[in-house]
C-alpha cells in the first residue's frame, strides 16, 4: 500500500477490488488486524490499533472480526459443527453454549439437515456456508471475506451473496474482497486499489 486514507461506517457493505498485486490482501489484513502497517495508523471503533499488545489484538480478532476465506479452510477430521464451534472453544465458552450458538447459525446459513457431515462430504457452497457459519459463531461486529465466492459456480455464489444482503441488512459491517465487478455492485460501496493506491472510490447505492 502506498499511503490509502479510508473510513469505513460501522454497517456499511463495502468491496475492495483490484488487479492482483494492488494492495487487496494487504488492506484486508490490515483491517483484520493481522498485520500491522508500517507507517500511518489504522483505528477501529476509536482505538489505535498499533498501541494494542498481542493479546488485545488477538481478543479484538476472536471476538469483533469474523473471516471468510476463498479455500474454506475447515477442518477435515472435523463434523461442520465441530468446525464452526472451534473458535468458541478458544474463548472458553460453556459446551452447552457452544452447541445452542452452533445449531443456531447452521439454520441461519441452512445446514440444519448436514449436522454430522465432514467437509469432504459437502459441495462446495455448503462447506463456504459452514465457513460463514464458524465466522459468525462469536458474534462479530466486521465480516471480513476474501474472495468468497470464487471457487463456486455461478448459482452457488449467488446464494453465497444473498446470504452476505441479507447479514448487511442485519447491520452486520461486511467488507468483501473481490476480482468479480458483480459481486462488487451488490455493495453499498466499491473501492478500487491500483498500485497500492485507492484509484477509485464508488458508492453504488
Amino acid at each position: 500500500l502506498g499511503g490509502v486514507d479510508l473510513d469505513i461506517p460501522n454497517g456499511q457493505s463495502l468491496a475492495i477490488m483490484g488487479a492482483s498485486g494492488s494492495g487487496k490482501s494487504t488492506i484486508m489484513n490490515i483491517l483484520g488486524c493481522l498485520d500491522q502497517p508500517t507507517s500511518g495508523t489504522y483505528t477501529l471503533d476509536g482505538n489505535e490499533t498499533a498501541k494494542m499488545d498481542d493479546e488485545t489484538l488477538s481478543k479484538i480478532r476472536g471476538q469483533q472480526i469474523g473471516f471468510v476465506f476463498q479455500s474454506f479452510n475447515l477442518i477435515p477430521q472435523l463434523s461442520i459443527e465441530e468446525n464452526i464451534e472451534v473458535p468458541l472453544y478458544y474463548q472458553r465458552v460453556p459446551p452447552n453454549e457452544r452447541r445452542r450458538r452452533t445449531l443456531e447459525m447452521l439454520d441461519l446459513v441452512g445446514l440444519s439437515n448436514r449436522i454430522g457431515h465432514k467437509p469432504g462430504e459437502l459441495s462446495g457452497g455448503q462447506q463456504q456456508r459452514a465457513a460463514i457459519a464458524r465466522a459468525l459463531v462469536t458474534k462479530p461486529s466486521i465480516l471480513l471475506a476474501d474472495e468468497p465466492t470464487g471457487n463456486l459456480d455461478s448459482q452457488t455464489g449467488n446464494d453465497v451473496l444473498k446470504l452476505f444482503d441479507l447479514l448487511h441488512d442485519e447491520g452486520l459491517t461486511t467488507i468483501l474482497v473481490t476480482h468479480d465487478e458483480e459481486v462488487g455492485n451488490r455493495c453499498q460501496r466499491v473501492i478500487h486499489l491500483k498500485d497500492g493506491l485507492i484509484d477509485k472510490d464508488t458508492q453504488t447505492t
